[in-house]
């Protein structure tokens, strides 16, 4: 039996598109822990500039998940119109248009990586970041076919699919990481390179597996995903401009984020590897933040296609009630082992006393998301991509501008820094809510996309 499409606003539905989506998060936060594991046994410096890469990548990742929230949009909007056979148009477009992109982001990066580097790190710094660079840039393809994929399987309900890509390509980094950085299990020791080299394996295997599992569940030929591989402009601009907007979103808060640990650079190697570690908690503590976010964004476009527009605003109200809710089972054991779980990563006295009051900034931030991201997320789902566009704007200068005044006018210390994810999601927030309680989203241009 084919599975119904179109989707309901129970606790159990969203805790079903959910729970698969936050394993699928799971593991690129994963990755991101054990290589700054891995790379912390280097010695000091390694993991700051892992953080640094790692951001300047995620600058070109999110790219593609852009594509992928407008893909997972559209996907989810024609599953609630019972429009399921332009579905794999609507992929098969996807694929050609991130293939361009990331071909894109590998000349920028042969281009213009050393000089962006060069002004803002310290020699060595720059050295060892463009190298590293130079090798992770060519998993940008398999990340994004991968990322397509995501959309497919969240917008057409079988997220449950997820779990076996992303436990491929968790398994597959982890061991591929222990070898090539320390040269174990008979592999070459490549050291800070080594991670680069491991991730880019990781995303290919992620990527294969997933293509298959595809092909086994007959999900090509139910959306009819190869029946017309030719490049379609007409497609590809419908999922261009739904993207765009959100492109631009992302691409312009990991920008103030690479902006952000410039200016921490700045404070020493110390304050970049204590804020590096807050940016891998963040992501890996806003675990199930995510997949509730992803969820919001994919039902919300599945009711509006549905014609249900009246039920999105107690959806989002049980999606963010639950999202919450999930954040403080991690919120209470961090406020109250906060050196412990620090102490993982380095139990140095002089990196604990720096930590310790961020980590607890941070916390705070990670539950001031949990509901703020769902807001958002619920605006992209209604198809008015523009209006997140400009959310992310000023929120982005109200952001810079703190980032600047805290930590390059006044010298204030990093936890005052990131106090300003505290001014981020706060603005999200007020917008994001205020928008969908105006009900302007519910026209005509938004239900016809």
């Amino acid at each position: 039996m084919e599975d119904n499409l179109k989707l309901n606003i129970s606790y159990r539905q969203i805790l079903q598109m959910a729970i698969p989506i936050s394993f699928a998060i799971l593991v690129p936060q994963f990755n991101f822990l054990i290589n700054s594991f891995f790379l912390s046994k280097l010695g000091p410096g390694f993991m700051g500039a892992s953080g640094i890469t790692g951001v300047y990548y995620l600058v070109f990742s999110v790219i593609g998940y852009g594509l992928n929230n407008g893909l997972q949009t559209l996907v989810s909007r024609r599953a609630g119109q019972d429009r399921s056979s332009e579905i794999g148009g609507l992929f098969i477009q996807s694929i050609y248009l991130t293939l361009m992109i990331a071909a894109f982001g590998i000349i920028c990066t042969y281009g213009f990586a050393p000089a962006i580097f060069g002004n803002f790190t310290d020699p060595a710094l720059a050295k060892q970041s463009t190298s590293f660079l130079f090798i992770r840039i060519w998993g940008l393809p398999f990340l994004y076919i991968y990322q397509m994929r995501n959309a497919l399987l969240v917008g057409t309900n079988q997220s449950k699919l997820l779990i076996w890509g992303t436990l491929a390509e968790t398994v597959s980094n982890v061991v591929l990481d222990y070898g090539l950085i320390f040269g174990n299990l008979g592999m070459p020791k490549l050291g800070f390179n080594g991670a680069a080299y491991a991730s880019i394996m990781a995303e290919f295997i992620g990527m294969i597996v997933v293509l298959a599992i595809i092909n086994a569940k007959g999900m090509d030929k139910r959306f009819k995903l190869f029946d017309n591989m030719q490049f379609n402009w007409q497609i590809s601009k419908t999922i261009f401009i739904q993207s765009s907007p959100i492109i631009l979103q992302y691409a312009i808060s990991i920008i103030s984020w690479e902006f952000f640990f410039i200016l921490v650079s700045h404070d020493g190697m110390l304050a970049l590897d204590v804020s590096q570690l807050m940016r891998l908690l963040f992501g890996f503590y806003g675990i199930f933040i995510w997949a509730f976010a992803a969820t919001s964004s994919t039902m919300v476009s599945n009711l509006v296609g549905q014609g249900l527009s009246k039920r999105v605003m107690i959806l989002v109200g049980r999606i963010a009630m639950l999202s919450a809710g999930s954040t403080l089972v991690v919120f209470i054991p961090v406020q109250l082992f906060t050196r412990e779980i620090l102490s993982l990563f380095n139990d140095d006295l002089a990196f604990l006393t720096m930590a310790i009051p961020v980590l607890r900034v941070v916390s705070v931030a990670i539950l001031m998301m949990s509901v703020s991201t769902v807001c958002l997320n619920a605006v992209t789902g209604t198809g008015n991509t523009r209006i997140n566009l400009m959310i992310e704007m000023i929120t982005v200068v109200m952001y810079i501008l703190y980032v600047y005044l805290v930590m390059e006018v006044f010298n204030m210390s990093i936890a005052w820094g990131w106090g300003s994810e505290w001014v981020y999601w706060t603005s999200i927030f007020i917008m994001s809510f205020a928008y969908l309680k105006s009900g302007k989203w519910n026209n005509a241009r938004s239900r016809s996309i």
